[in-house]
């Protein structure tokens, strides 16, 4: 089965059969629970839904059935076409829409798609609203509209462009500082709508030379698609032969970022967020949050080089955000290169994240290198378990908690327990029979080291209640 239900939206595969894929007689309950569920929430029966897309190949055909199921429930759509997500997430806004939609699979691989659910502020939909959605689409009792009631169907050809003017308004974005640095500037946009997009955003920011790799909007990706360091070789010698001053590559959805620094290596996608994170305080002092399993770098920054207060959030986007209105932070995000600026709005952005890199290492006249040398140092090592269907994750994560009670243990998204100087976290997949775990030390043989000693803990507690 690769269909995955969740309170924010459905991704899932290409084809197969319905319930068990991603097939249009699941995209027609879907966007049509989705439908119901805003109608209720607004009160209206005429609600207007904005919809935008990334490039992968089966886009458009879903695409043609989320407008066309809309318009069969008497929507009012405005499409955006070929978009990113944080622009899709601006345009609901922009154009007073009642919610919005993001066709996108976001890292997944190439036979994947999804639909996200954005209310009317441009944010992904509440848990209750999710909720909802799910339990009205796992009920199939629609009520589609009579041929003289069908929705409009309108085309949105300027997002992309107010996107970008809305971040070079942004106060910490100087666009003279930029054009002065003369910047030789690598990208690398896995052949989704990311390549026409930062060719716009670098060309507004007044960068000098652009080295365009994979920008063509084909939906054939270049490479795996998730921005991590096995992935990106080809950019990284990019930025090295054309001596470039930085490399960015961002996934088809363009809503995280990683960075190459000009010796042509990885900035590491943990660091996309500590770095900007790092210019932002450093301008307008104030709280930071990041999610439980994104490096301690960002916590260390806040707390010890600016005096402010760090929170940690479950992980997931709207948690992150959540988290972010409760402390009134001004910066956060995701280990994942997601940077999250209130300033423009509460989604991952990678426009933003570009605009606010570069005028950092434009003002402070700083190579990418020496910038990445500068901020604490930690490694992240990545495991999981997997375990058969009759265990009790449950169970193991609530031992795990009682194992290592003398140490700070947070319990909001899994087990997080906080060493003096490591922390290791224990997540089980909402999907299948999985504990992720994550663990972070200044050293990897450290924190592999830690990782293994938890899955000798998982695995003594499983023996112990067979």
């Amino acid at each position: 089965m690769s269909l995955v239900k969740s309170i924010s939206g459905f991704r899932g595969t290409i084809g197969g059969k319905p319930g068990d894929n991603l097939t249009p007689v699941d995209l027609v309950g879907f966007v049509a629970a989705f439908v119901q569920v805003i109608k209720q929430k607004t009160g209206k029966d005429k609600i207007t839904v904005l919809v935008g897309r990334d490039a992968r190949v089966s886009g458009d055909m879903v695409n043609r059935i989320v407008t066309g199921t809309l318009m069969s429930m008497g929507v009012d759509v405005l499409d955006t076409g070929l978009s990113t997500t944080p622009t899709t997430e601006l345009a609901v806004t922009d154009h007073n829409a009642d919610a919005g939609i993001i066709i996108t699979a976001s890292h997944n691989p190439i036979q994947w798609n999804a639909l996200k659910f954005l209310a009317s502020d441009g944010e992904f939909i509440s848990k209750q609203d999710g909720e909802k959605v799910l339990e009205l689409a796992a009920g199939n009792d629609f009520d589609f509209t009579q041929a003289t009631k069908l929705g409009s169907y309108t085309v949105i050809d300027d997002a992309v462009d107010r996107h970008i003017e809305k971040v070079l308004a942004l106060d910490l974005v100087d666009v003279d500082a930029i054009r002065q640095a003369d910047f030789r500037i690598a990208f690398d946009a896995v052949n989704s709508t990311g390549g026409f997009v930062l060719k716009k955003l670098l060309k507004a920011l007044g960068v000098k030379e652009v080295f365009a790799l994979n920008d063509e909007p084909t939906g054939v990706f270049a490479h795996n698609p998730e921005p991590l360091p096995e992935n990106i070789k080809d950019i990284c010698e990019l930025v090295e032969k054309e001596h470039c001053n930085a490399g960015f590559i961002v996934d088809p959805d363009v809503d995280r970022l990683a960075i190459v620094t000009d010796t042509g290596r990885p900035f590491v996608e943990e660091y996309t967020l500590v770095a900007v994170a790092d210019y932002v305080l450093e301008h307008t002092p104030g709280n930071t949050v990041s999610n439980l399993s994104s490096s301690r770098a960002l916590k260390d920054i806040t707390e010890k080089k600016y005096g402010m207060s760090y929170s940690a959030a479950a992980v997931g986007e709207v948690n992150v955000v959540e988290k972010m209105k409760q402390t009134n932070a001004v910066i956060g995000g995701e280990g994942n290169g997601g940077v999250i600026y209130p300033q423009c709005h509460y989604g991952r952005d990678a426009l933003v994240g570009i605009a606010l890199f570069l005028t950092m290492l434009a003002k402070r006249k700083i190579t990418c290198h020496d910038l990445r040398d500068e901020l604490p140092d930690y490694v992240i090592a990545k495991k999981k378990m997997e375990l058969t269907p009759e265990i009790d994750v449950d169970l193991i994560l609530k031992n795990i908690a009682e194992k290592y009670k003398n140490y700070e243990v947070i319990t909001v998204d899994g087990v997080k327990i906080n060493f003096e100087n490591e922390w290791v976290h224990l997540r089980k997949s909402n999907t299948e029979p999985i504990i992720r775990i994550y663990a972070e030390s200044d050293s990897m043989t450290t924190a592999e080291h830690l990782a293994n000693v938890i899955i000798e803990d998982i695995t003594s507690i499983i023996r112990e209640n067979l």
